[in-house]
């Protein structure tokens, strides 16, 4: 069930156009759901819900890769400015599967660049999924030489996307959290919410509003964590 309230939507080709955003400034915000509820509810006129074949809410599921140093997770922990996240994503609705390599570009902005990927094999890396992580992992300078790792996380949760009002930032509402080991440990928080606001910057009308409310930004990783 989703806590946006109801706004006027956009399509995926539209967002993407205005606020593709791959290299942005990110912001997360772990809240209660009745809060989340409160400061949603707070969205100023102008913001627009995505809407993907009648839906504002859609499934994902990740599965995270690291190296058997655990290369990538400490990296997250430590904040090294190289540091870096592979990652196969699945949207659950339409079957769609990517490989997505996430590393830090300029004055701490985060890097996305991806490539499709076969969805049946969304639990393990392809050749072509791993020259093009390795290529990407050198470019960046987080990693030198071929790139091997095996699957360490399999994170699920149901995602609403918002445009703001500014029209140039947007941000993401993740609900029904869940957490899944290889060995099968499993971790389902189901009052959390995590709100990621991502702009080219400056705050966006909905990190004044959490601030307002005296939330602030945390560290939080689904990886990390």
């Amino acid at each position: 069930m989703t806590l946006v309230p109801p706004l006027p939507t956009i399509s995926l080709p539209e967002l993407q156009e205005r606020a593709a955003l791959l290299t942005r400034v990110d912001r997360k915000y772990l809240v209660p759901r009745s809060g989340a509820a409160r400061i949603l509810e707070q969205l100023e006129d102008g913001s627009r819900v995505l809407e993907l074949d009648g839906r504002t809410v859609s499934g994902y599921a990740s599965t995270y890769f690291d190296t058997d140093d655990r290369g990538s997770f400490r990296s997250t922990v430590t904040a090294r400015r190289r540091r870096w996240k592979v990652r196969t994503r699945t949207y659950l609705d339409s079957g769609d599967c990517w490989i997505e390599v996430k590393t830090r570009g300029p004055r701490g902005c985060t890097v996305k660049e991806r490539a499709p990927h076969p969805s049946e094999a969304a639990d393990r890396m392809t050749d072509a999924s791993a020259d093009f992580v390795t290529e990407r992992l050198v470019a960046a300078r987080a990693h030198r030489g071929p790139w091997a790792a095996h699957p360490v996380l399999r994170t699920a949760y149901s995602r609403s996307t918002v445009l703001l009002p500014d029209g140039r930032s947007r941000a993401t509402i993740d609900t029904d959290l869940s957490w899944e080991l290889p060995d099968g440990t499993l971790a389902t928080p189901r009052d959390a919410v995590v709100i990621e606001t991502k702009t080219a910057g400056a705050a966006s009308p909905l990190d004044r509003a959490l601030w307002r409310a005296g939330v602030r930004p945390t560290r939080i990783s689904k990886f990390g964590t």
